[in-house]
């Protein structure tokens, strides 16, 4: 008989302040397939997907689902054909979204898309990066085809990434400033603004005003970047208005649906998707680049070359402090990541 555990999931979408939206529950220890590993998880982090997700289920599901797209833990086992980690090993990673997340005493992840976890972090900083630092890396370095390695090119280079203190935002600007790239990003309130500066972007325009007047009068005319992290059709008009001929844009929100794409024509823009899970979802042979991305992150982290975005902290891992983070996401105006964690 299998051993039981702990997790926490949702059978239907129910307003967060609900006991319901979250709760407890018991069900088997996974097991592992041949390239899985089980880790005991001893941190997570709540991002903008489990909220999306939770709202998506207007049908009452049998057995509870259980989320969290973010995990550091420890391997306690391994699959019979691993050959990336061993039992003890420290990991972190951002799982797939078609397997049961991390809300729970154990998962079971394919090794190939989980890194070796940062050595001179906590563990709650190491547990806020895999999901944002995957989608802020696949974005610039291989959706915008930036190398990060070519700083004397990129300096020539400018990016503008729309909503720059979020958690993909405050990890996007660290990688284009270490890449090089002259760094615009959007913001709203002061200490929004103060965080974005903290953490290497070069000039922060108030996305209260007109954003093409303030990037012109900062001397760019157009960027030859953009990354968009929240509500595309509503920025669209400045996008199209900003990028430059030949320019690279990609959105991580939005249907894209209505959107005006005929005047990227002519200046031959680049227009792409982001999905940090698409590898996984659709088994693509590169799905090992998300094991290589994750332990050059923790290479990055532990030499001091980007820092942990980590704003709050909650302990233990339960329903109720799971409900308390997420209600934190689900307001929009949160800097950086929270963390749930054990003691």
């Amino acid at each position: 008989m299998n051993k039981e555990m702990k997790a926490i999931g949702f059978t239907k979408y129910l307003p967060i302040n609900d006991p319901e939206s979250l709760f407890e529950f018991t069900e088997n220890m996974p097991e592992p397939q041949a390239k899985d590993l089980i880790v005991k998880v001893e941190a997570v982090s709540v991002n903008p997907v489990d909220v999306f997700t939770r709202r998506g289920q207007k049908k009452q599901l049998a057995e509870p689902k259980v989320i969290g797209y973010d995990a550091y833990g420890n391997v306690v086992e391994t699959g019979s054909k691993t050959s990336l980690f061993k039992q003890g090993d420290k990991v972190f990673y951002a799982g797939a979204y078609d397997r049961p997340g991390s809300d729970s005493e154990y998962q079971a992840v394919d090794e190939i898309i989980v890194g070796h976890a940062p050595k001179q972090l906590s563990i709650a900083e190491s547990a806020a990066m895999p999901l944002t630092s995957l989608t802020a890396w696949e974005s610039l370095f291989e959706q915008m085809n930036i190398n990060i390695n070519d700083v004397d090119n990129n300096q020539k280079q400018s990016i503008l990434i729309i909503n720059g203190s979020g958690g993909v935002g405050s990890i996007a600007t660290q990688l284009a400033h270490l890449a090089g790239l002259k760094v615009i990003a959007t913001a709203g309130k002061a200490e929004a603004k103060a965080w974005e500066l903290s953490h290497w972007v070069d000039y922060v325009v108030d996305y209260h005003e007109d954003l093409v007047k303030q990037v012109n009068d900062l001397g760019f005319k157009k960027v030859n970047y953009i990354l968009e992290l929240s509500n595309l059709n509503f920025y669209w008009p400045v996008i199209t208005k900003l990028i430059a001929p030949f320019g690279k844009i990609v959105s991580t929100t939005g249907s894209g649906r209505n959107l005006d794409f005929s005047s990227l024509k002519s200046r031959m823009v680049s227009f792409g998707w982001e999905w940090m899970y698409a590898k996984s979802w659709y088994q693509t042979p590169n799905m090992i680049s998300q094991h290589e991305i994750l332990d050059k992150v923790s290479k990055l982290l532990d030499e001091g070359k980007i820092k942990s975005t980590l704003t709050k902290t909650l302990t233990p891992i339960n329903a109720d402090n799971l409900r308390t983070a997420t209600k934190m996401v689900e307001s929009k105006h949160m800097l950086g990541k929270v963390v749930v964690k054990n003691n």
